[in-house]
C-alpha cells in the first residue's frame, strides 16, 4: 500500500475513533447524567483502552465538550490563514468568521453542539471546563489576531479585548437561546447568532428603568 495511502487510512480510522467517544460520551451522558457514567464504562462501548481514551482526550469533560471547541479550533485556524481587513472594525471581522465557521462545521455536529451545550448547564465540572476553555480560546484569537495586525497590547488598550469578551458573551447568550428553543439545526444556530450579533450595540447603551 502506498505510504500517502496508509497514513491516510490511519487518520481516517483516528478520526473514527475520535467521534465514535465523542457520540456514545454523549449519549451515555444524556441517559444516565454526566457524574453516572465512568471513564472506564465509556471505554468499554466504544471498546478501546484507557490509554487509547487519552490520545484524544484529557478527561471526561473534555470528551463532552469537544463539538464546541471543535468549532472554536476551526475558528482560530480561519482566523490564522485568513486575508487581513484592514481598516474594519475588528468585532465586525472576526463575527463573519465565527459565521462561516459554523456554516462550514459537519451536519451533524449542531445536534452534537446542543447535546452537550444541554449537558453543561446541568453539569458544574462541564461548567467549569467550559469557561477555562473560553478563557484560553480567548487569549489565543487575541495572539492570532495580533500576527495579522497591529493591535495594541491590552494593558495599554484595552479595546481588543473587550470586543472579543463581548464577542464570546454574545456566542455563548445564542447558544443558551437556541438550546432552549430549537431542534438543533445549522440554520437556527446561525439566526441566534446573527440575532445576539445585532443586539451588541444596544446592548452597551442599554438604560434599564426602575420598577413601578
Amino acid at each position: 500500500m502506498p505510504e500517502a495511502t496508509a497514513g491516510s487510512l490511519r487518520e481516517r480510522k483516528k478520526q473514527r475513533t475520535r467521534q465514535e467517544l465523542i457520540d456514545t460520551a454523549l449519549e451515555l451522558f444524556t441517559e444516565r447524567g454526566f457524574d453516572a457514567v465512568t471513564l472506564d464504562e465509556l471505554c468499554a462501548a466504544v471498546e478501546v483502552s484507557k490509554r487509547t481514551f487519552f490520545r484524544y482526550f484529557t478527561s471526561k469533560e473534555d470528551v463532552a465538550m469537544s463539538p464546541a471547541q471543535d468549532m472554536w479550533l476551526a475558528l482560530i485556524e480561519r482566523l490564522r490563514t485568513g486575508e487581513p481587513e484592514p481598516g474594519r472594525a475588528l468585532l465586525d471581522s472576526v463575527q463573519d468568521d465565527l459565521l462561516a465557521t459554523v456554516a462550514d462545521m459537519p451536519a451533524e455536529w449542531a445536534q452534537r453542539t446542543l447535546a452537550a451545550h444541554r449537558l453543561t448547564a446541568t453539569t458544574p465540572a462541564m461548567n467549569g471546563h467550559n469557561l477555562h476553555f473560553c478563557d484560553r480560546t480567548t487569549r489565543t484569537i487575541r495572539d492570532v489576531l495580533g500576527a495579522r495586525f497591529a493591535i495594541p497590547d491590552d494593558t495599554t488598550d484595552p479595546r481588543p479585548r473587550i470586543a472579543l469578551d463581548v464577542l464570546i458573551s454574545a456566542t455563548r447568550c445564542a447558544h443558551d437561546t437556541w438550546a432552549a428553543a430549537g431542534t438543533g439545526t445549522h440554520e437556527e444556530l446561525l439566526t441566534h447568532l446573527r440575532t445576539a450579533f445585532a443586539a451588541i450595540p444596544g446592548a452597551l447603551t442599554c438604560a434599564p428603568h426602575a420598577r413601578d
